[in-house]
């Protein structure tokens, strides 16, 4: 809130209230040792008016960047009326909504979030929601585990494109369950999975194979014949989807020949700012027959007994409903606000809306990896189709080239050389629509200039 709004005297009555002498009596409960004496490194108290004037200083210092990085968060434009209406008191305070009979407009909301999220995937069920991408995935897997009872190794394969920080989050969260993740290789011309890579698994027993589309290098994977593949297996396809590019690309539900089974991943893309890291969603579909195994949040439709239309909470088998260990997830936040941003970001921009967001996209990443490889030195690394990120190779080291152009207000990309070693001074970039055709001639001035000191030197 932007101000206390309670005096000394309010906060009195309360204490007198309730029977207490002061604050510090409803934390009698955490031992002395515990409690913190002070907090030395947090400065005094300054008014209103001088906090207002720091905020405003610091969101000028984190302003004003022109920026190249993706790899998972995007910086889309979001119209102006997706956070004026998200942030509205009906929405902004609306968090949970346990008595489901008297929070109607919220279930509503989550069940028009759901219908979209299951046309985006192809998909038939979809939550609402999880913490973020990464662990929608880890929430994927335990699913698949639970779901695929034909399998009894609970191995995964991973493709060896996906996102190095959703593989990290996975094993980090599945451990405990002991899952097993083996990595596949990524083909070093196309920078997709080398499917033949999957004939050393033939017949044997897997739980789920995890593919990305596009893949973290912004790739197009074979996904119909991955999926095939592993179906032929028994075993599940845990598609991770960027929610923008399924305007364009073919949807989860429709690879292959039967699709895929559990899709997931991060809802940032859909109307949320990039926010110096969140809060951001992760969405989870699913096909009808593996509901039951689906973690989160599920909303349903029905009528009520005068036969008028009504919304509620069903097949909650989450922990604040069950016993934690039949409970199908712990995590217990649903990120109600940004799917509520989501939402309205979709239903303002409709199925053509995001399509030209994809599409532009898409082409201004193309102008963006042309322009670049015409510089002497620098060139694509992977030889297939891309969506919106692009590898490109440098002939000198990445992070002194990208110090230097954020000195003159250019975030150049992802560095890979730490991720990714085997592909030498390789470099992630992403271009959306908020790129323009000047955006893109200032970036390939700078780095000719760079480029051009540097070989002069």
């Amino acid at each position: 809130m932007p101000f206390i709004p309670h005096t000394d005297d309010d906060v009195g009555k309360m204490l007198a209230e309730i029977g207490a002498e002061s604050i510090e009596d409803l934390f009698d409960e955490i031992p002395g040792e515990l409690r913190i004496k002070s907090l030395d490194r947090v400065p005094e108290a300054v008014s209103e008016m001088e906090i207002a004037r720091l905020m405003q200083d610091r969101s000028r210092m984190d302003s004003g960047a022109l920026n190249f990085i993706g790899a998972g968060a995007y910086e889309h434009h979001v119209p102006a009326a997706v956070w004026e209406i998200a942030t509205r008191g009906e929405f902004y305070t609306a968090y949970t909504p346990y008595q489901a009979e008297a929070s109607q407009g919220t279930l509503q909301l989550i069940y028009e979030y759901q219908t979209m999220m299951t046309g985006l995937t192809g998909m038939e069920v979809s939550n609402a929601s999880l913490y973020d991408g990464a662990s929608a995935l880890a929430e994927a897997c335990l699913m698949a585990v639970r779901a695929n009872r034909a399998a009894k190794s609970r191995r995964i394969l991973v493709a060896g494109a996906l996102h190095p920080m959703y593989r990290q989050v996975a094993e980090v969260i599945c451990a405990a369950q002991e899952i097993e993740f083996i990595d596949l290789p990524f083909c070093p011309e196309g920078g997709h999975s080398a499917l033949q890579a999957l004939d050393e698994y033939g017949g044997e027993d897997l739980t789920a194979v995890i593919v990305q589309q596009p893949n973290f290098f912004g790739v197009l994977e074979e996904v119909d014949a991955i999926s095939d593949w592993a179906r032929a297996q028994k075993a599940l396809t845990i598609a991770v989807v960027n929610p923008t590019s399924l305007a364009l690309l073919t949807p989860p539900g429709e690879w292959g020949a039967q699709g895929a089974d559990i899709v997931c991943g991060e809802g940032q893309p859909l109307g949320i700012p990039l926010s110096s890291g969140g809060p951001y969603f992760g969405f989870l579909t699913t096909r009808q027959a593996l509901v039951r195994q689906m973690p989160g949040r599920l909303v349903g439709r029905t009528v009520d007994l005068d036969g008028k239309r009504g919304f509620t909470l069903t097949l909650q088998a989450r922990e604040q409903h069950i016993r934690r260990s039949k409970a199908t997830s712990n995590i217990c936040t649903n990120q109600g606000l940004m799917v509520t941003a989501a939402t309205i970001y979709m239903s303002l921009l409709g199925a053509e809306g995001l399509a030209r967001v994809a599409g532009m996209a898409h082409r201004r990443t193309t102008e963006l990896c042309t322009v670049l490889c015409e510089l002497p030195g620098v060139e694509r690394v992977f030889n297939r189709p891309f969506f919106h990120e692009v590898v490109i190779r440098l002939d000198r080291p990445i992070a002194p080239l990208l110090d230097m152009l954020a000195d003159q207000g250019v975030f150049g990309g992802l560095d890979l050389t730490a991720s990714h070693p085997q592909l030498g001074n390789a470099l992630l970039l992403c271009a959306t629509e908020t790129k323009s055709e000047a955006d893109i001639v200032r970036y390939r001035d700078l780095l000719a200039e760079i480029i051009g000191q540097e070989r002069a030197a």
